[in-house]
């Protein structure tokens, strides 16, 4: 975990029906170096009545989040974890996407409330996925919460690059347009009403592909079942290493069980 830092709104837009973005400036470079792909953030928001979110300020030889745990319920902003969709170093900014369904979560609420001006904290912490100079082809595959991660990838890996993209998205409106490399392409999955649990149209998709030879590299993005799914089947079903998938489950559905961590080795 690295330093947080202040920073602030400068522009929002509904951009489809379920994705609002927030363009956030005044980066502190000391403390966020842009590096592209995947790169994400601890995103620290204020408490309701706050005009900018407190920061935990650690004792000596103290970690920050053991700093931040210690603070007053009262004072202990909100954290979560973002990607960034679109980043422009000169002008020191970047946008982030939030997947809005309503106000279940403080982002998703804050997101929708949010004006030019608000105050915000970041805590920088790179980029996840990065391509590998040994793999053949690429495999990236994400519901809308992964969409960013997919988008900053495709952006930041090439021209020349073997990439598969498998995106799915709640309706037909919230596609987005996405850097397509010219060896690659991005296939588009809408559920239309259905959970994500009920869909399935990821698993189905990976499952009927056909892979290219050669060294892969893949990520797998998204609700926990359908990443578990997944990468279940990239190892067991198609042989593929462990060590050549990166994954990661953004958020859980209500109807998702609690992983029994026979997935995370």
């Amino acid at each position: 975990m690295t330093t947080p830092f202040p920073a602030v709104v400068t522009g929002v837009a509904r951009i489809s029906p379920n994705f609002v973005r927030v363009t956030v400036g005044e980066l502190d470079e000391r403390h966020f170096e842009f590096v592209g792909h995947d790169q994400w953030f601890r995103l620290i928001l204020p408490l309701p009545g706050q005009e900018r979110p407190v920061f935990p300020q650690p004792a000596p030889g103290q970690r920050l989040w053991e700093a931040y745990y210690a603070m007053p319920d009262d004072e202990r902003p909100v954290v979560r974890n973002y990607t960034v969709r679109a980043a422009r170093p000169e002008l020191r900014e970047i946008d982030v996407d939030f997947v809005v369904h309503g106000d279940e979560g403080p982002a998703s609420r804050w997101a929708q409330t949010v004006r030019p001006g608000d105050r915000l904290g970041i805590i920088d912490q790179g980029a996840m996925f990065v391509p590998r100079d040994d793999a053949d082809w690429f495999l990236l595959v994400a519901d809308e919460t992964g969409l960013p991660a997919v988008a900053g990838v495709l952006d930041s890996i090439g021209q020349d690059r073997v990439v598969t993209a498998f995106v799915e998205v709640p309706v037909d409106a919230d596609r987005q347009p996405v850097t397509v490399p010219a060896r690659g392409g991005v296939e588009w999955f809408t559920r239309d009403g259905r959970s994500v649990v009920e869909s399935e149209q990821l698993q189905k998709a990976v499952a009927s592909a056909d892979f290219p030879d050669g060294d892969p590299q893949i990520l797998v993005v998204g609700e926990s079942s359908m990443v578990r799914a997944v990468r279940r089947h990239l190892v067991n079903e198609r042989g593929i290493a462990k060590d050549r998938i990166t994954f990661c489950g953004f958020w859980r559905h209500h109807s998702t069980p609690d992983p029994t961590g026979e997935d995370e080795e």
